[in-house]
């Protein structure tokens, strides 16, 4: 199944979509709610990877919102102790991506399509996941929630990266992603196609409900979606 419209902008989610780094990100989770007293084996700590499971794709800050929404230094505590977790996990591991992702991202270029990676971790964790992976000369533009005014299910990102890229037309964009949220922003942004991937956090049901247009296997897959030319309409 071809796209209706060409293509000029990928907007590619980070954690489970370009990187594979789904189990990296819970534990930083877990130990970021531990430190608040939400230990493992305890009721609140079921609900609270719960929680984390079913936002996934969101600003992190937002997560930690949803676990303590009564209590704003907790939430603010939590996230810190996230950024840190994360950032020691890059730094002592580095960061793997997702098999065949550097392809990809090297076809999708090939072809004239620009590439911008949108996440929701903050724009600091953001600068050191880049680093990490070194692939200055993989994409057009990175963006965190804090680039762009709200993080997704809202469509702030992509439409900040439509602006700041040049594109005219939001329905010349793509959006792929591993979570209900990435298909929500691309469907409110009106993107053509939201792309659902299965090497991350949700099902394919999952991704459906939240308006997923194409599901593919993985990234590798992405390139042949994107430059399948679409099929002449009927006169």
């Amino acid at each position: 199944m071809s796209i209706a419209t060409p293509i000029k902008l990928a907007c590619l989610d980070l954690a489970g979509t370009t990187v594979g780094d789904i189990t990296t990100v819970e534990r930083a989770f877990a130990e970021a709610i531990a430190t608040q007293g939400i230990v493992p084996g305890t009721g609140a700590y079921a609900r609270a990877m719960v929680h984390v499971h079913r936002s996934r794709g969101r600003p992190k800050i937002d997560v930690f919102h949803g676990i303590f929404p009564d209590n704003e230094a907790q939430a603010q505590a939590a996230n810190l102790t996230f950024e840190r977790a994360y950032s020691g996990a890059i730094e002592r591991s580095g960061l793997i991506p997702v098999p065949g992702a550097v392809e990809a991202l090297d076809k999708i270029q090939a072809a004239g399509i620009k590439v911008a990676l949108i996440t929701g971790f903050s724009r600091a964790t953001l600068g050191r996941v880049l680093s990490a992976l070194d692939w200055s000369d993989k994409l057009d533009l990175a963006l965190s929630p804090e680039d762009a005014g709200r993080g997704r299910p809202y469509p702030d990102m992509i439409l900040t990266a439509v602006l700041r890229l040049g594109i005219e037309d939001v329905r010349h964009v793509a959006v792929a992603g591993d979570a209900e949220s990435d298909m929500l922003a691309a469907r409110r942004a009106g993107a053509s196609a939201a792309i659902g991937l299965l090497t991350g956090a949700h099902s394919k049901q999952r991704l459906l409900s939240g308006g997923a247009t194409h599901i593919l296997d993985s990234l590798t897959d992405l390139p042949t979606l994107l430059l399948t030319e679409p099929a002449p309409t009927p006169c």
